[in-house]
């Protein structure tokens, strides 16, 4: 459970669970399965089903500690106590969840080293910004994940690069814990790393920009919940990253990342098990900073505070993405190399994409996405090129999968069949349903459907049910292939919604 576990009674045959600090509802958990527990570290383990707790050791063992002590020296102590994870099965239906004590997180995840760090990272963040202080209502749900996202990010910066880690071991058979000391180089400097993995989502954040329109109320920071509108739209990448922007932007306005870290420890330090509204954080906030007040930044023209909050649109200001320039400038070039009008073969071929992050390599292929169709003859040498690296992991296969269907490129069809059946987590089903959807390849997305659905959520069942019956009606109403199918242009895609509790 999200708590304390106190007891269990042999006699009763129960669990008896202790939470200490007052929680709001959204937060109380409970996890059942066959889980076993392996120590990460001093305050952390991790529960998983026995085919998966190796792996997961492997890809964590003494990171976690890192990460906290990173959090720490940031924003203050954790108060939670333990921090420990469990894996949950590839159809819990969102990436992961902030729950105290016992964040859950989806074993897919296991797959991409870089998104499984960034993501726990995350909700780590949510330690703080979240759980300890919380949004008082869902329509301001932006200042648990805004300030949540600037809070990961400031950790990366500081936890990434080479650095010495207090590693734990496990011995399988007594469960004690032995600190190893080593050096970790595997990250470029942190400070890099944080602005790709930024401008991979901020490039995410205006795709879905364009497939909303600018006038859409769900890209608002806040959103005005009326009849009919479901609470899990704001689980958009608005919240996260529009919201994110502000928070840079406050950052930005005090001249000292290290002095709005000392605002963000103080605002933990008074709102600890509150729930506020985003007025308290920026009143708070000019108390803070006497000098902004007095200069009277929240009126600034075209950054006003309330045009932040209340604006549809894209962020008024993004923050300087410079220091990412090593890593995300060889991305641009390739794919302008990729979809120039002649193939320049010897050029492309300099570049190793072998040595590249995986947020490289994601990057690369959601610009070759916007480029959408590409050519037969590109699509054939992008496979001959890059083959093993576009199998590496779900992340990219996601991707190029997507590039396959809409660019119509039949050789790799069989894998999208492949990896829809392996796959039954929200992320990676809708954006390839819809893109199948979309296409003349509508009868796939229905076969596949029909045999992989009692492996699905619930709630994603439902959603790819409304997608399938919106091309080709009630499911078993309409022929399949049939051109009388509904059109789906007008419909509100999903897709790029890819997004950590």
């Amino acid at each position: 459970m999200s708590a304390t576990c106190s007891a269990y009674s042999e006699q009763d045959k129960a669990f008896q669970f202790h939470m200490e600090h007052p929680v709001p509802a959204y937060l109380v958990a409970l996890v059942a399965g066959e889980l076993i527990p392996a120590d990460i570290g001093p305050r952390s383990r991790i529960w998983a089903e026995p085919c998966i707790l190796n792996m997961a050791v492997s890809k964590l063992n003494g990171q976690v500690e890192s990460w906290l002590c990173a959090a720490e020296r940031l924003f203050g102590p954790y108060v939670w106590g333990r921090y420990d994870i469990v894996f949950l099965p590839p159809s819990f239906p969102i990436v992961a969840m902030e729950n105290p004590c016992l964040t859950f997180i989806i074993s897919s995840i296991l797959d991409s080293s870089d998104f499984l760090v960034v993501d726990l990272i995350h909700e780590i963040a949510h330690s703080w910004f979240g759980n300890a202080v919380t949004n008082a209502t869902w329509e301001e749900m932006w200042l648990s994940e805004g300030l949540a996202t600037y809070a990961q990010r400031r950790i990366t910066t500081e936890a990434f690069g080479e650095q010495v880690v207090d590693l734990w071991s496990v011995d399988g058979h007594t469960q004690h814990c032995m600190p190893i000391w080593f050096t970790v180089s595997c990250y470029p400097a942190g400070a890099a790393f944080t602005c790709l993995e930024t401008a991979f989502r901020l490039g995410a954040l205006h795709r879905q920009m364009r497939l909303l329109g600018e006038n859409n109320p769900v890209s608002k920071l806040q959103v005005k919940f009326e009849s009919g509108v479901n609470p899990s739209s704001l689980m958009n990448l608005f919240t996260y990253e529009k919201g994110f922007c502000f928070i840079s932007y406050l950052a930005e306005l005090c001249g000292d990342p290290q002095r709005f870290d000392d605002f963000l420890r103080a605002y933990i330090e008074r709102f600890c098990f509150c729930s506020v509204v985003a007025q308290d954080l920026l009143d708070y906030y000019l108390c803070f900073f006497p000098e902004l007040q007095d200069s009277s930044v929240a009126d600034r023209e075209g950054l006003e505070f309330e045009r932040w909050l209340s604006a549809c649109g894209p962020p008024p200001s993004e923050p300087d993405l410079s220091q990412g320039n090593s890593l995300t400038e060889p991305v641009e070039t390739l794919c302008q190399l990729w979809t120039a009008g002649t193939l320049d073969l010897p050029t492309i071929t300099l570049h190793n994409l072998a040595q590249w992050q995986t947020f490289q390599m994601v990057l690369f292929l959601d610009k070759l996405l916007d480029r959408c169709p590409l050519s037969h003859e590109v699509m054939s040498r992008l496979a001959r090129c890059y083959s093993p690296l576009l199998d590496s992991n779900a992340e990219v296969r996601i991707r190029w999968l997507q590039l396959v269907v809409r660019s119509g490129y039949f050789p790799e069809l069989h894998k999208v069949r492949r990896f829809l059946e392996d796959h039954t987590s929200r992320m990676y089903t809708v954006p390839l349903y819809e893109d199948l959807c979309s296409s003349s390849l509508k009868s796939i997305a229905v076969d596949v459907f029909c045999q992989s659905q009692s492996r699905m959520h619930a709630n994603l069942r439902k959603t790819l049910q409304q997608i399938l019956s919106q091309c080709v009606g009630p499911l078993g109403s309409t022929p399949v292939g049939d051109e009388r199918a509904t059109d789906t242009t007008g419909t509100v895609a999903l897709r790029d919604v890819n997004v950590s509790a």
